[in-house]
């Protein structure tokens, strides 16, 4: 089983920015090293009283997929070194408040959330 824990949220003012961290543990190593450099990863959000919604995933090639509400201003990131995933979020809007999900939809894995609160 794999575990994702995320990080990194917290309360600012629009136009701030922030970086939030996923970190992959737990069964994330085959026989040929660790998975986490050769499986998607997705970064969602749930707003309240809204359904969660994809803000962008990295496939293991690179391949981006973001968003449109986010395009240009949020950027996917990840280290396979640290087994850690990364969400730079600049120019953050009120709209952008919501818990922030990372996933290996691979391993149907889910980390608990981390709280971003944008304040106008």
């Amino acid at each position: 089983q794999v575990q994702l824990v995320e990080s990194g949220g917290g309360l600012v003012q629009a136009g701030e920015s922030l970086r939030l961290s996923c970190a992959a543990s737990g069964r994330i190593f085959s026989t040929s090293g660790s998975i986490f450099s050769s499986t998607t990863i997705g970064w969602y959000r749930q707003a309240p009283g809204k359904q969660r919604e994809l803000v962008v995933i990295i496939s293991p090639g690179g391949m981006t997929n973001y968003a449109d509400s986010v395009k240009g201003r949020f950027t996917i990131s990840k280290d396979n070194a640290k087994n850690t995933a990364y969400l730079q979020m600049n120019s953050l809007k009120p709209e952008d408040t919501a818990v922030y999900y990372c996933t290996m939809p691979s391993f149907n894995s889910w980390g608990q959330g981390t709280q971003v609160t944008v304040s106008s």
